[in-house]
């Protein structure tokens, strides 16, 4: 079999021999590895011999290391090799040269190296050790599969603490490969089941639950991602990465988020990865009657009087208007009129979370209705849209998005998506 081969990315010229010290661990553990170089501002002169130099990094961004040198401006440097560290990583890994990758750094490392961690598939090994290791880690490490290891001591020089913090670090990756080869192996052995992806909230749990359950009889492995923001990212990532088949979009509230500045957002691109890749995609309103603050006093001066609930202490939801919910439904439009899959919509017109249901402290039935009609004026004709007379949480709406699901796949398995008009679908 093959050895593996780790890629040692960092900044050659000012920590070269933190480098030179992990490359020992893991070489004499039989681990090749391939030394990406992404130093700028340090000299120029790495002090441990390198595969690749920051020169081919520069490169890969388009740029040139010596007019980055001349320029003298450190942020331009980092987010160059940032983008050029990235689409190497991409390559090397696509042309089968490297299976892991390690790095370490301060702030300014850590970015670039994280960078090309994330351009890194889902399960490929990655380990960075880092100052900046605490705090809100998000920007280092987006939504892959990074695990980050406090440096403890600054990169700077071997002693008696940094030995031993990258003694362990580089088990840590040895570590990571075994496990990984022998998951890689046992996934190999088993018979790959059509994936779902499903999105879930606190409000919309019993439908998800129903949902799953549904699938899962019927055969389908089923993802289950929680709108926090970061679930959505990371499920429309898997999406782009090609792992997931088919998405059952019950819970879209992020985009109430993103719309109401809550701290859910998921980014401009939620709902757009499925229709790029053209998998079947049901898309429902759930708990987009809600936008996510934390504690109270957390919540913007402009909303302090609006229709507002503790959902717990750390979490204020507030109730989303007519007017936000009029836009959300023209933006769902927009997301679904450019997808190139079948997709189609699900609305429960009694409800769109377990606060929204009648009786409830989020019921308003004119907001709801405001995000409907713009979706029924909205969307393409062919794209189907299909309306319930049940809150999102009844069994019958479960049932019905998980049938609807089913029929786009079995369109897109005879290539018939898109032919099928919005007048034709049924109204339960």
């Amino acid at each position: 079999m093959m050895r593996p081969t780790v890629m040692l990315i960092g900044t050659f010229d000012t920590k070269g021999e933190e480098y030179a010290f992990v490359r020992g661990k893991l070489e004499a553990a039989g681990v090749r590895t391939l030394a990406v170089d992404v130093g700028v501002m340090g000299g120029g002169h790495p002090a441990m011999p390198c595969d690749i130099p920051a020169g081919d990094v520069a490169r890969e961004a388009g740029a040139s290391l010596e007019a980055l040198r001349a320029k003298g401006d450190r942020g331009v440097a980092m987010r160059t090799m940032s983008r050029g560290a990235a689409a190497l990583a991409r390559r090397l890994y696509e042309e089968g040269r490297i299976s892991a990758a390690f790095g370490m750094g301060g702030t300014g490392g850590s970015s670039v190296v994280g960078a090309a961690m994330r351009a890194l598939p889902f399960g490929v090994p990655k380990l960075l050790v880092s100052t900046a290791a605490s705090g809100d880690t998000r920007p280092m490490l987006g939504t892959r599969d990074i695990a980050l290891l406090p440096a403890v001591v600054d990169v700077a020089g071997l002693n008696s603490i940094s030995r031993v913090n990258l003694a362990t670090a580089a088990g840590a990756m040895l570590g990571m490969l075994e496990a990984f080869a022998a998951a890689a192996e046992e996934e190999r052995g088993r018979e790959r089941r059509p994936v779902v992806a499903v999105t879930m909230f606190g409000n919309t749990t019993p439908c998800v639950d129903r949902c799953r359950a549904l699938l899962e009889a019927d055969g389908f492995e089923v993802l289950v991602f929680h709108g926090t923001g970061v679930g959505g990212r990371t499920m429309e990532e898997l999406v782009a990465d090609g792992r997931i088949d088919a998405v059952l979009d019950i819970t879209t509230t992020e985009w109430a988020d993103e719309l109401c500045g809550g701290i859910f957002g998921a980014g401009p691109d939620r709902l757009e990865a499925p229709g790029r890749r053209g998998i079947p995609h049901v898309i429902a309103p759930g708990c987009v009657d809600m936008v996510n603050f934390g504690p109270m006093d957390t919540v913007p001066k402009a909303y302090r009087s609006r229709n507002l609930y503790a959902w717990n202490d750390n979490v204020t939801l507030m109730r989303t208007s007519v007017e936000e919910n009029r836009r959300l439904g023209a933006l769902f439009a927009e997301k679904a009129n450019r997808a190139d899959g079948p997709v189609a919509f699900l609305l429960p017109t009694k409800g769109v979370s377990l606060l929204g249901r009648e009786g409830e402290r989020f019921w308003d039935p004119d907001a709801d209705e405001a995000l409907f009609a713009a979706l029924r004026s909205g969307l393409r004709k062919d794209i189907p849209l299909e309306e319930m007379n049940t809150d999102i949480n009844d069994p019958a709406f479960a049932a019905r998005a998980v049938a609807l699901l089913r029929r786009l796949i079995e369109e897109k398995g005879r290539g018939s998506h898109g032919d099928r008009a919005r007048d034709d679908t049924t109204e339960t």
